[in-house]
């Protein structure tokens, strides 16, 4: 029995020694792991006669046993140390301010402001929410809105093209989100009510333009629309929009290939100070164009002119975010500034609704 008495002390010895929880796993391993040297003296219980298991047999369970709970003390004893170290190390200034949450410290972007606000104000009326590809072709962005082949008006809009592909065509970023109307149009029968944010380009940058910009346009088309429904229509949104009672319009004529008539479209404003006052004073701002759809555009959009008609708008959604929150330079919005966002962004969980506040 020497032999067990010596290995007893020299596993307690090691237990002892062991100053963390890796280390007395090792010792576990080694001592009563498959191939530990208290497992390969069980493995011989099997081949001892009857007295010798009673006597011997005996003493390697208990010398089993003693291992066991020497080593789950000890490492109950390491466990405890090592939580205390722990918390020793990642103590709490409570003197420190609380800092405040993602949802307290993140802004949402003005833009998707805007968009949801006027997706709101739509959505109230019945419209419903289009998007296309921003690559678009040719056909859809010119052809199909009634800009023919060397058309001078293709030359209003500064296009950035793509190469060739192998059939000569050249792609092109969209100019503006019309070609969503023939898509939609060809997809889907009347009536239509649409609205269209997204993104645009031109080739065009300075302080109220940019080579990327975003802009909403609007179609109706059914049987009876008419430039009265327009009207009607916009001053409705302006009212909401700029959270204004009433509004005062007035349509000049212009031109757009994709309308006829076509109109810009001014609001009545007051400039005198160093903000834009809507639905006051004595001062005019365009702020949007619009017009019936023109025959042309129907027939691409595989409609009937005879049978239908509709009405069309577009307004710059960079364009009417800064004048509704003060924003002096249109270039600001895309230069992820944190300072600008702190103070123009808005907090994600403030909803714009239109019974509780655009803008609240």
């Amino acid at each position: 029995m020497t032999e067990l008495v010596t290995l007893e002390t020299q596993l307690m010895a090691e237990v002892a020694a062991a100053t963390d929880e890796q280390s007395i796993e090792a010792v576990r391993v080694s001592a009563l792991g498959k191939k530990g040297s208290v497992s390969e003296l069980l493995k011989t219980l099997g081949s001892m006669s009857p007295e010798e298991r009673q006597t011997r047999g005996a003493a390697i369970n208990a010398l089993k046993n003693s291992v066991t709970d020497a080593i789950n003390a000890r490492k109950g004893e390491l466990r405890d140390a090592a939580i205390d170290a722990k918390l020793k190390a990642e103590t709490v200034d409570v003197s420190l301010p609380v800092r405040s949450s993602p949802a307290e410290r993140g802004r949402i972007h003005p833009i998707s402001q805007i968009v949801d606000e006027i997706t709101a104000i739509f959505g109230d009326m019945g419209f419903s929410i289009a998007e296309g590809p921003d690559v678009e072709t040719d056909y859809y962005n010119f052809t199909a809105l009634n800009f023919p082949e060397g058309h001078p008006a293709r030359e209003m809009h500064d296009t950035f093209f793509f190469q060739p592909d192998e059939k000569g065509e050249r792609k092109v970023l969209r100019t503006h989100t019309s070609p969503v109307q023939v898509r939609t149009m060809e997809a889907q029968k009347p009536p239509i009510r649409i609205i269209i944010p997204g993104k645009t380009y031109r080739q065009d940058s300075d302080a109220t333009h940019s080579p990327m910009f975003h802009q909403v346009e609007g179609l109706v088309i059914d049987k009876t629309a008419n430039v009265g429904n327009i009207r009607w229509v916009l001053e409705e949104f302006c009212k909401t929009f700029f959270e204004v009672d009433n509004v005062t319009m007035r349509f000049r004529p212009s031109f757009f290939p994709f309308t006829e008539p076509s109109f810009e479209v001014d609001i009545q404003c007051d400039r005198s100070g160093p903000i834009v006052k809507f639905g006051e004073g004595t001062d005019w701002m365009e702020i949007l164009g619009c017009g019936m759809v023109h025959p042309n555009v129907l027939r691409h959009g595989g409609l009937d002119p005879d049978e239908y008609q509709g009405f069309a708008w577009g307004m710059g959604l960079d364009r009417i975010a800064m004048l509704k929150y003060g924003m002096p330079d249109l270039r600001d919005f895309f230069n992820a500034d944190v300072r600008w966002m702190n103070h123009y962004g808005f907090r994600p969980l403030d909803m714009p609704t239109l019974f509780g506040g655009l803008s609240a």
